[in-house]
């Protein structure tokens, strides 16, 4: 039988229960400050009494997320003295780091407008997360129930970072070894798991595809709208390379190779995303993510990623025809350079352009061209830092 959850007003020595954070398969998160340091922490605390094999599963999140030390994996801390019986069962309670500040799926909710115009998340997104599998998978764990709601965003020094969380299905992984197990949840289970089949790590390349699908358009790629159970039989088909299965009215499932359109992607980022959705989404478990990439020494998707994350993209607003023009900069790239290509793609010559940031200062012609494109994920979309040719 479940327990009672807490009081509010519950009080640990120094720590005070201010509220609760959401609630997992088997567990309550809560939210405690420290009212002599105002440090916030967030515990789980086993809300059911649970048999051999969840006391296990149990106590190897526990065991994992100790091990973890990853801006984008949530880590555990050692539990306050105050704090050493607070568990509702006998199972010990896991204190995470920091206060988590919200899930994705939460976050993409109440933000979708801006998302879907802007697309800084969408970048954020595959920075953040796609760091925190490859941490995880260097250290031969597997998570197997990737989803947005495992998917938290914390607010650190006035910047919003993703993290990944619920680490109860996790598993260690010895160089080369298949599981069998069914864990995950449905929406975002790779098609293997289905099937009852062994897999491996390319199981979360499966579940961080949709992801990124879904934080772009909104809804998941394939059959949105029908369970696994009912769109796998109608999916198994695709082609290597279809990222995407609508119905249309008839009944008949219809596959692309794209992300819908119209879409406020560039083409200089577009065919590299729909590239890496190809190589996540592949049906099939051994060819998923495109192999180890020789040169980077990882697999494929990860290669293309960082590499679509290092990508310096200028957008020129023209401000004779209101038209955006979006340009890939090389690393060395000089402003006159830069100026050649914009000349050739909007007939503007060269002569008669004059770029501008938006805060109206001009650019410096001694300086590459880059100089006006910022430093990170950002630099690629936010508005603010389009050119203007006047």
């Amino acid at each position: 039988m479940e327990k009672p959850p807490f009081r509010q007003n519950q009080l640990c020595g120094s720590w005070l229960m201010k509220e609760r954070l959401g609630t997992g398969g088997f567990g309550h998160v809560y939210l405690y400050q420290n009212e002599e340091t105002s440090e916030k922490i967030a515990v789980k605390l086993c809300r059911l009494e649970l048999n051999a094999k969840n006391k296990v599963r149990w106590s190897r999140e526990i065991q994992i997320m100790k091990k973890m030390k990853h801006l984008n994996v949530v880590t555990a801390k050692d539990v306050p003295e105050e704090m050493m019986h607070i568990a509702l069962n006998d199972l010990p309670g896991l204190f995470f780091a920091s206060c988590l500040m919200c899930p994705l799926l939460t976050f993409l909710l109440t933000h979708f407008c801006s998302l879907y115009c802007i697309l800084y998340e969408v970048l954020a997104l595959l920075n953040d997360v796609g760091s925190g599998i490859q941490y995880l998978h260097e250290n031969k764990i597997i998570h197997r129930d990737l989803k947005p709601e495992n998917i938290v965003l914390q607010d650190i020094n006035g910047k919003l970072v993703h993290k990944i969380i619920d680490l109860g299905y996790a598993k260690d992984l010895d160089q080369g070894s298949l599981c069998t197990s069914f864990v995950g949840t449905l929406q975002y289970l790779a098609p293997e798991l289905f099937e009852g089949k062994s897999y491996t790590v390319t199981v979360d390349y499966w579940s961080f595809g949709p992801m990124i699908f879904e934080c772009y358009c909104g809804f998941r790629p394939f059959l949105h709208n029908l369970q696994p159970v009912q769109w796998t039989s109608k999916v198994r088909n695709k082609g290597p390379k279809d990222i995407m299965a609508v119905e249309d009215m008839n009944g008949e499932v219809r596959f692309s190779t794209h992300l819908p359109y119209p879409n406020n992607l560039s083409r200089t980022l577009l065919e590299p995303l729909e590239g890496l959705l190809q190589l996540m989404l592949k049906w099939d478990p051994v060819q998923r993510g495109g192999g180890l990439n020789p040169d980077a020494k990882q697999p494929q998707c990860f290669a293309l990623l960082d590499q679509i994350l290092n990508m310096k993209v200028v957008h020129i607003l023209n401000m004779t025809t209101t038209q955006v023009h979006s340009f890939l900069l090389s690393p060395d790239e000089g402003l006159h350079s830069l100026q050649q290509r914009i000349e050739t793609e909007t007939k503007i010559e060269l002569l008669n352009q004059e770029l501008l940031q938006e805060t109206g200062v001009m650019l410096d012609p001694r300086k590459p061209a880059a100089q006006c494109v910022l430093d990170g994920v950002v630099s690629i979309f936010w508005p603010f830092e389009c050119v203007l040719i006047l």
